[in-house]
């Protein structure tokens, strides 16, 4: 009996390794900025658009298996983005400010996307930010500075990867001119480069590797996609990059696959405490979520999804000294912080005249709800009345026209005068107000990141963990040498 209770075991432990699965298909989500409360605030809104008390869950905050992360980097307690993107990338603490290498700034590490295509596996890095960016750039770049953004941009074509989404290169400012663009490098690389996501279809059934860009700005800002709040449904969205991602590493399904898909915008309306602009953010971000989650299910016994943040951005309180959230308030907001203050300062070159304070209550209620749905008190008015007068100039002085019509330097440096930030600043910070929202900060905090996570291996990421565990368990439930 001894014998068959020893064979009977052993016949267990090989059927155990026999069905044992590894995740083939592993996708990485990180919204930037992207902490516990911003995340329960984004539900608590849309719970209250619903009509209902409580929240109104997200996809990803329904996947099974949920944890906190601690997100200190090697060189402080607040982690700046390129720390603890390495962190989530290498499984190495680093200092804030270095990208991809040991707090040394000698010491390359070498990250999970690398790992997995090096053992044959197709790789996608994709953002809504610039795709050189810090959060981004971990995935492939190893450099003593995350403002070594030429550098950076040089070493993406050099990872040989499949594909690449987001915004356009970033450049910097501060340096000449290089002998070859970022952009060029690329397309000598092997790089097709398409702009928009009809583009992306016409092009990516013969293209070996592809960044995909979004098209030219209006305003200018290519560094980034055009904000949640402030897109008409023509320009190139998280949700649209995702699915170009997935569709581009199924050419070839039997590599599998690593993809990153941040978020990165998250945290530039978290930066400017603008609540409604964060909360579309992250809504767009889920959107983007149920397409690997459709995904997931199809494809249940091959797949990982975890979603995280690589640190919180700007402490953010839901709740303002009362018991209670007006959250639905933010509905009324229809255009982010920095679009406003550029629609009113068009608005000024265009009238060629000083905008007068109706006009601007006119917009105020066009784009905020105020004096109107939403409701603000007396102070609440003066402060955005104070902020219109030092934004137009408090001696009455008015917009006129250059002498010289043609010169175009002298009309620049004369709007410079009316730049609306201010007032826009002001705007923004009233919607929390009203929406009983607080905010301790501007910057990051050592506040807990959230974790989520479906799929193959997915157990290992419960409870409370390190930056620098999740991708060490990713590679786990993947099979990738660590």
């Amino acid at each position: 009996m001894k014998v068959f209770g020893k064979i009977f075991v052993v016949l267990a432990l090989f059927a155990c390794q026999v069905t044992a699965k590894e995740a083939k298909y592993v996708f990485l989500f990180i919204g930037d900025g992207m902490g516990v409360n911003q995340v329960l605030g984004t539900e608590y809104y849309l719970g209250e658009l619903a009509g209902h008390l409580g929240i109104e869950p997200l996809c990803f905050t329904g996947f099974p298996v949920s944890g906190l992360c601690t997100t200190y980097s090697a060189s402080t307690d607040v982690t700046d983005s390129s720390a603890a993107a390495t962190a989530l990338s290498t499984g190495h603490k680093t200092a804030n400010n270095v990208m991809g290498m040991l707090p040394d700034k000698t010491t390359p590490v070498e990250g999970i996307a690398e790992k997995a295509h090096k053992q044959g596996h197709r790789v996608a890095i994709c953002s809504t930010v610039a795709i050189n960016h810090a959060t981004p750039a971990a995935f492939y770049a190893h450099t003593r500075s995350r403002d070594d953004k030429h550098l950076i941009g040089l070493q993406l074509a050099d990872s040989g990867f499949e594909f690449f989404a987001g915004g356009d290169f970033e450049q910097n400012e501060d340096r000449e001119d290089p002998a070859i663009t970022d952009m060029e490098y690329a397309e000598e690389s092997g790089y097709t480069i398409v702009r928009g996501y009809d583009e992306y279809k016409e092009k990516s059934g013969v293209a070996d590797k592809m960044i995909l860009l979004q098209k030219p700005r209006k305003d200018g800002k290519n560094e980034e996609l055009v904000p949640s709040i402030d897109q008409t449904g023509s320009e190139l969205c998280v949700s649209q990059i995702t699915e170009a991602a997935i569709d581009f590493m199924m050419k070839d399904p039997s590599k599998g696959f690593f993809m990153m898909v941040e978020g990165g915008m998250i945290d530039d309306w978290l930066h400017g405490n603008d609540a409604a602009s964060t909360f579309k953010e992250i809504i767009d971000f889920d959107n983007a979520i149920k397409l690997a989650y459709e995904f997931y299910k199809k494809h249940e016994k091959e797949t990982l999804i975890v979603v995280t943040a690589d640190h919180e951005t700007a402490g953010l309180s839901l709740g303002a000294g009362v018991y209670r959230l007006a959250l639905k308030n933010l509905q009324y907001q229809k255009i982010s912080e920095s679009a406003f203050a550029r629609h009113l300062e068009n608005m000024t070159k265009e009238k060629q005249d000083t905008l007068t304070w109706d006009e601007i209550k006119a917009e105020l209620t066009e784009y905020f709800g105020f004096f109107d749905t939403v409701r603000i008190n007396s102070s609440q008015e003066a402060r955005l009345k104070d902020a219109y007068v030092k934004t137009f100039g408090n001696s009455g002085r008015r917009w006129r026209a250059p002498a010289s019509s043609d010169d175009d330097a002298a009309k620049e440096e004369f709007y410079e005068y009316y730049k609306a930030d201010a007032l826009s600043d002001v705007a923004v910070k009233i919607m929390s107000e009203v929406s009983l929202i607080n905010w301790s900060i501007g910057q990051h905090s050592a506040g807990y990141t959230p974790v989520f996570a479906v799929g193959v291996g997915s157990e290992a990421f419960t409870g409370q963990m390190d930056n620098t565990e999740i991708p060490v368990r990713m590679a786990r439930a993947a099979g990738y040498k660590w």
